[in-house]
């Protein structure tokens, strides 16, 4: 049951930029406020995971969400001053910031195992959305050649979170946890 809301929360969020590719899709800007919003979410849970989790596993997943998409935020950033392009809210970014709200909510209130399960289970589901949205919306619309290649260029690290995801939430259910 948490993993089937983990798995709407996250195509609840992403549910926006679909509905905005028929609509000739996300403007450049857009895309930029949808980049780092998704990102900034995935962080603020990396961190509430570090503060909670006592699984080694789980903490060092939480520690490189935050390093990484930190990372990637601040390349967005930079490239979006370098274009002098003012990332633009939309109704994707909202859906993100409100999605990743109430995962926030929903993991506060949770601990041990229960926290972990939940956490990994929502951050399998995020990434396999995250990667979807690149893949069918934010790499084919993006107008600007490098805005397009940072999310070619990151979208290997996203594959990559997500295997994690999928292994340390493997590792959970063997172990019981």
């Amino acid at each position: 049951m948490k993993l089937i809301h983990a798995a709407l929360s996250a195509i609840v969020a992403f549910a926006g930029i679909a509905a905005h590719a028929q609509n000739a899709g996300p403007t450049d800007p857009q895309i930029a406020a949808i980049v780092v919003t998704a990102n900034q979410v995935d962080i603020d849970a990396g961190k509430l995971a570090e503060s909670k989790t006592k699984s080694s596993d789980v903490k060092a997943f939480a520690q490189q969400m935050v390093t990484d998409h930190s990372g990637v935020n601040k390349a967005a950033t930079d490239l979006v001053k370098k274009l002098n392009v003012t990332p633009e809210d939309n109704p994707t970014s909202q859906s993100l910031k409100q999605g990743g709200d109430a995962n926030l909510a929903r993991l506060k209130a949770l601990s041990g195992g229960s926290f972990d399960r939940s956490y990994i289970d929502h951050e399998v589901a995020y990434h396999e959305s995250v990667l979807d949205a690149l893949d069918k919306t934010l790499i084919p619309g993006a107008q600007n050649e490098e805005l397009k290649a940072l999310l070619v260029k990151v979208r290997p690290a996203f594959v990559a979170h997500l295997e994690h995801a999928r292994h340390v939430q493997a590792e959970l259910k063997k172990s019981g946890a």
